[in-house]
Formats: structure tokens, sequence, C-alpha cells
């Protein structure tokens, strides 16, 4: 037993050699084959991405082959097409050539032509020449004048009979103008005066209070003059009192102030307490009061005159005008009128009639504030519609209505003629006894400056220009045209309300004494 078992022991472990070299033995032949196979494997797949590359390369060669051979036809037939094209071409310019030639050879047998042309009409001319010299010279020979002289005699003749047949056109023309323009005219203006009748008061730099009694003058003057002194600075107008009986006289330019004043002064006296403390509160009340009253006028404008959509600062500065007066004419008054007689005009002439009352309404809106501001009235007025975005053609009639621009619509004309109209009324405006005897005078001024002129009268308030006439300087026919140059002259250098009437007087004496 002891002896078997390492025997047994020694089997089994050479047992396990021979097991694991056989295993190991047999493992190779397995990778061995399984190498070959892969070997095998790979290499039909290297012939077979061989034999593809191959094929690819065929038709990829194929392809080429074919581009190319399209390619070269299509070349070809361009090819040929272009040289078709400069075939034909070449035909075109030849046969230009060919036309270009015969023109070329015709042109030159015209210019042949016209060069003897020439040169017979040469000849002509210095024949004609010759001939008129010689009949000029026989001419001259049979008159007894020469050449200038004979000019200066027909040219004379016809001048005379040019004027005076211009001085008859002028008059059968102005003839009928007239008779139809001052027919509608007339007709048209008559009916907007006749349909507008604006009520017009005048006002004056002072207003009047009325006291209670002579006692109240003294308490508005107060303790050592306080009272009076803070009323006029916060009014900035000067109170007077003197010896007029119940009365306080309020002096000023500005008219809003002035109203401010008197109504303030009017709240006073009711209140029977005048101090200075009781005199700034009553200030600005009636400022207040001023305020509604002028937005209250400028709205009530508007709506008497059916003009809308103004802005409400224009509204405004119109209430202001209510207490602006312009040669004794209250200025609102006058733009109302003005807005009406504008308007009933376009209304005969089939103009817009809103517009023309719109214009009408704001055509002296600067002078509410041109007191306030620098410039003439329709400058400021101009500003100011421009300041607000007003219509373009209200802003022309605005700064046309005193001939400081050319009117740009039919609108502003009407305007013109509304101011005219409304400003030459007889009482509308007063007027300083100096600027009216300036007016006469540069009128027979002008007159007087005129060749032919003896002496002339300015007449009927200056409505009338009299002028008479020296006969032997002046005959009929150029009293026509020398009563337009005047009228002329005046409308350019004179400024006036309505029209002026330019009247020629021509009187030949002859006197002789029977002895």
């Amino acid at each position: 037993m002891f002896f078997i078992e390492p025997i047994s022991i020694i089997c089994a472990v050479v047992g396990i050699l021979v097991g694991a070299a056989f295993g190991i033995f047999y493992r190779k032949r397995i990778a061995e084959a399984k190498v070959g196979v892969a070997e095998e494997r790979a290499k039909k797949i290297v012939e077979d991405a061989a034999k593809e590359a191959e094929a690819r390369k065929k038709e990829i060669l194929l392809e080429a082959k074919e581009d190319s051979i399209r390619t070269k036809n299509e070349l070809e037939k361009e090819v040929r097409d272009r040289r078709s094209e400069l075939q034909r071409n070449e035909r075109r310019l030849f046969q230009k050539e060919e036309t270009l030639d015969r023109k070329t050879e015709a042109l030159e047998r015209k210019d042949e032509q016209m060069s003897k042309k020439l040169e017979e009409l040469e000849k002509q001319k210095e024949e004609a020449k010759a001939l008129h010299e010689k009949q000029l010279q026989e001419l001259e020979r049979i008159s007894g004048l020469t050449t200038e002289e004979a000019k200066n005699y027909i040219l004379a003749m016809v001048e005379n009979d040019v004027k005076h047949e211009a001085t008859l056109m002028i008059k059968d023309i102005e003839s009928k103008a007239k008779l139809e323009a001052d027919r509608r005219s007339r007709e048209i203006v008559a009916n907007a005066i006749q349909r507008c009748a604006v009520d017009h008061v005048a006002e004056t730099t002072v207003s009047v209070v009325q006291l209670p009694n002579d006692e109240m003058k003294g308490r508005i003057i107060g303790r050592e003059g306080r009272n009076i002194r803070a009323l006029e600075t916060l009014t900035g107008i000067d109170l007077i009192i003197d010896d007029t009986p119940e009365a306080v006289i309020l002096s000023g330019f500005d008219p809003i102030r002035r109203e401010i004043a008197r109504l303030a002064l009017e709240k006073l006296i009711v209140d029977g307490r005048v101090h200075p403390s009781r005199i700034e509160e009553m200030v600005e009340k009636a400022r207040k009061e001023v305020e509604v009253i002028v937005r209250d006028e400028g709205e009530a404008a508007t709506f008497d005159t059916g003009v809308n959509g103004l802005h409400p600062e224009l509204v405004r500065l119109l209430g202001k005008l209510k207490y602006r007066t312009s040669y004794g004419q209250n200025v609102l008054k006058h733009s109302m009128e003005v807005a009406h007689l504008a308007g009933l005009m376009a209304a005969e002439l089939g103009v817009d009639v809103t517009l023309a009352k719109r214009a009408g309404l704001l055509h002296d809106i600067g002078k509410s504030v041109d007191h306030e501001m620098e410039g003439s009235h329709v400058s400021i007025g101009v500003g100011l519609l421009k300041r607000y975005k007003e219509n373009p053609l209200v802003i022309n009639a605005v700064e046309a209505h005193h001939g400081d621009v050319e009117p740009q619509s039919i609108v502003a004309v009407l305007v013109q003629a509304a101011d005219a109209i409304s400003a030459a009324r007889p009482g509308a405006r007063r007027e300083t006894l100096e600027s009216y005897i300036k007016r006469l005078q540069k009128l027979e001024e002008i007159a007087d400056n005129f060749k032919g002129v003896e002496k002339s009268f300015a007449i009927q308030a200056g409505r009338e220009l009299r002028i008479v006439i020296i006969p032997e300087d002046v005959n009929d026919e150029g009293m026509t045209l020398l009563a337009r140059e005047i009228a002329k002259r005046i409308e350019e250098e004179l400024e006036y309300p309505g029209q002026i009437k330019v009247n020629l007087i021509r009187e030949t004496r002859a006197v002789e004494y029977a002895k």
C-alpha cells in the first residue's frame, strides 16, 4: 500500500501532463486552422476589393470618356454656330458698306449741286443788292429824303398810328371789362355787405369807473397812498383821481390790464374793504375772470363764424382781440366781419367757404400780442399760425392781406378784399389828422411829378385825385395812358383803404377880341 500510492500519484501526474500537452497541441491546431481560415477570408476580401476597384475604375474611365466625347460635340456645335454667325455678320457688314458707298456717292453729287446753286444764289444776291441800291438812289432822288430820314418819318407815322390804335383798344377793352367787372363785383360786395351786419364799438386807452360817492376816493388812495400804489403795481395801470365827481379814470395802453384793473376796482367798491391784501386778492380774481371772458369770447367768435378745429391757444388769442382796437375799430368785431365777408364772396365765386372764413377770422391774430412781441402784426400772426400747424393757404392769406407777399390762392385775394371793405366802410375807422393830411399831400405830389400836369387837387377826403392837364403837352389819346401811369404809381407808393379815382381834365381855349 505504501508503495502503490506514490505510483498512483506519479501516474496521475503523468496523465495530467499528457492531457495538458495534448490539449495544448489540440488548441494550437485549432488556432492554426482559424488563422488559416482568416487568412483565406482576408485574401478573398482583398481580391474582391481589387476586382470591384478595377470594375469601378473601368466604369469611371468609361463615363469620363463619354463626358469628353459629349463636351467635344458641344464645343464643335458651338464653334459651328459661331462660325455661321460670323459669316452672317460679315455678309451684313458687306451689305452696309455697299449701302454707305452708294450714299456717299449720292451725297457727293448733292454737294456738287449745292455748291453750284450757292454760286448762283451769290450772283443773284449781288445783282439784287445792286438793283436795291439803284432803287434807293432813285427813291432818294424822287423824294428828296435820305434813307435815314425816310426811315424815321415812317417810324414816326407808325408809332402815332399804333399809339392811337392802342389807346382805342385800351378804351374799348377797359369799358367792356369795367361794365362786366363792376356789375359782378357790385353784386358780390353789396350782397356780402347787406348780409353781414356786425356791431362795432370804439374803445380808447382809458376806462372810467363810477364811484358811489367822493368819500370812496380817499379809501382808494389809502393811508399815504398805499392802496393806490398796490393797485397800480399789481395791474400796471395808472389810476387818475382828480376833481371829476364820483369817478376814477384808469389809463393804460394794454386793454386787458385795464379791464382787470376795472373789474378789481369795481369789486373793491362793492366789497367796501380796501387794503393791499384785499386788493391783491381782487386783482387775482379779476385776472381769472378776464381769462374766462377771453376764452368765452374766442369760442363765441369761432361759433358765430362757423370756424372749427382751431388750436385752443389760437381761440384764446382771438378772445384777446375783444380788448384790442385799431383806428378806433374793435379788432375782434373787424375779424368776424372780414370772415363773414370773405365767406359770402367765396360762396358767390364757388370757392371753399370754410377756408375763406378761417383765413378771414385769423388775418389779424398777430394784433393780440403785438404789444408783447417785436415785429409787425402780420409777421407775428404768421409765426403764431406756423407754430400751431395752421393750413398753409391760411398762413399765406394772413401774410398777403397787406400785400407783403403775393397771394397764392383766391382765398388770399378774398381776405384782402374783405379786409379793405371792412376798413373802408364809413365810420369803421378813425384816422389821425396828421396822417390824413400827409396822404393828401403825397397824392398831389405824385401827380405833379408827371410831365404835362399843370396842377392837381386831392378832393373827397382823398377818394378822388383831380388833375388839370396842359393841353399842348398831352393829347386826348395820351390822357388814357397818363391816367393809368398815375394810378399805377399811387398803388406802388401809397397805402390806403378802398380805392382812389384818378380824374384827368384837359381843356383847350381859344380867345380873340373883336375890335
